[in-house]
């Protein structure tokens, strides 16, 4: 077989692999390694998988993963997604919907300091739909909105899907994270407006809650000034070249900690458990960028994402269509494959095609980004779904499913005003010099 035709193979078993439930650090790794057995022997693979575990385990800049990972870990342990929920709870929840608009900004707050969309989803549904259902809200409602604002933990600095895609395509992670902001605001925006819009035609599915007085309402605001001095610290801290991205995790890390122990939220077991969930969590990631960077390198002698570039080339079609093609191909695939498998998978593929078309990479992180966020909440993978089916096994996965749609509508909008406008990603990190 040509080599391009071992690609093809390769990439289709991984798929199969995939499908098997086989974790996606091992699948990668499998395919790659043998692959590249077939198309050269094997002690030159053999010395490859050597080559790619010591490195990606030795290089300094992938300590930003289990740094920020860490910082998420001990920002819950300490508390502070409670304390954002209840400030949000007190400001929104006696108006109609208020409540789920209160749990998209707990979510956009939680995210900020979280980075992992799972983990918020799981977090929020904990303490919101147990509310929400006390209240009167519809399962529907309720459901697909925990679900739809659990994805901003993706999007919104410090994102593990980020830090991804800038070390598969050696882009400045600190631009990265700084180019989410602006996106992730208003993506948090669009999704207030859809509960505004479905409470508006439907007042039954988000009755008020209880009105509080404007003395509760400003106590509780000592419930986010923690997190948001924790997000400046670390972001802003970035921004104005204070340090590195894996500095900028450090200090986050550290002051979530600390943070805890001021309030006396962390105990030694606490302390312990949120430090293991930060360890495995950043192997689990460091050993899927190793599987990655074997299959990238077996991709590399199919020759594949080369030929892709020449066809690229070939094509009479404006570039802007043939970027919305790849979008497309990305939105699909998050139908069938987790988020992380997808971006880690195909950056190899199609990353010398934006290259060649001269699209700005920091731009194409942001827009897969959103796009492998409409992933999480579409069948049949839809991780956040079945996330928050965990939590609440009691409301039907249709249900939840059908919850996500609106809000769907939404990450729909905002990716085109993204690719139509693209200063909205952009703008910020043009403003940094590192």
């Amino acid at each position: 077989m040509s080599p391009e035709m071992v690609g093809i193979v390769g990439i289709c078993f991984l798929i199969l692999l995939f499908l098997m439930s086989m974790p996606v650090a091992f699948a990668m790794a499998f395919v790659g390694l043998f692959g590249f057995t077939y198309l050269t022997d094997f002690s030159s693979a053999q010395a490859l998988l050597a080559q790619d575990i010591f490195e990606t385990f030795s290089a300094y800049p992938l300590s930003v993963i289990p740094m920020f990972i860490l910082m998420g870990s001990f920002a819950y342990a300490s508390g502070m997604s409670d304390r954002l929920y209840t400030t949000n709870y007190k400001w929104m929840g006696g108006i109609r919907g208020g409540l789920t608009i209160a749990t998209v900004m707990a979510c956009s707050g939680f995210a900020a300091i979280c980075g992992s969309t799972a983990a918020t989803a799981a977090t929020m549904g904990k303490i919101a739909l147990p509310e929400m259902k006390k209240y009167g809200y519809d399962d529907q409602l309720a459901t697909g909105t925990v679900a739809a604002a659990g994805t901003l933990g993706i999007l919104i600095p410090p994102s593990t899907i980020l830090i991804i895609y800038g070390l598969l395509t050696e882009q400045s992670i600190g631009k990265l994270f700084i180019a989410g902001i602006a996106p992730g605001i208003l993506l948090s925006l669009s999704f207030v407006l859809t509960v505004i819009v479905i409470c508006m035609r439907h007042p039954e599915l988000g009755p008020p809650g209880p009105t509080t007085t404007w003395l509760e309402k400003f106590k509780s605001l000592s419930g986010v000034i923690e997190s948001i001095a924790l997000f400046v610290l670390t972001i802003g801290g970035l921004f104005l070249g204070w340090f590195s991205p894996t500095q900028a995790g450090a200090i986050g890390a550290a002051g979530a900690l600390l943070i805890g122990l001021i309030r006396r939220q962390l105990t030694l077991k606490s302390i312990y458990n949120a430090g293991r969930d930060g360890v495995l969590t950043g192997c689990m990631v460091l050993f899927i960028i190793t599987g990655a960077t074997v299959f990238g390198h077996f991709m590399a002698i199919t020759t594949i994402p080369f030929a892709l570039a020449d066809w690229v080339d070939t094509l009479t079609l404006p570039p802007t269509v043939i970027i919305l093609i790849i979008i497309f191909i990305y939105f699909i695939g998050g139908f069938f494959m987790d988020s992380m498998a997808l971006i880690v998978v195909t950056m190899p593929i199609f990353y010398p095609v934006v290259q060649r078309l001269n699209f700005d990479p920091i731009w194409f992180g942001v827009i897969i980004v959103l796009v492998a966020e409409m992933g999480v909440i579409t069948p049949p993978v839809g991780v956040n779904v079945f996330v928050i089916k965990g939590i609440a096994p009691e409301i039907p996965l249709e249900t939840i499913f059908k919850g996500i749609f609106p809000f769907l509508l939404s990450l729909f909008i905002v990716t085109a005003l993204i690719v139509i406008f693209p200063q909205i990603a952009t703008f910020l990190p043009g403003l940094v010099n590192y």
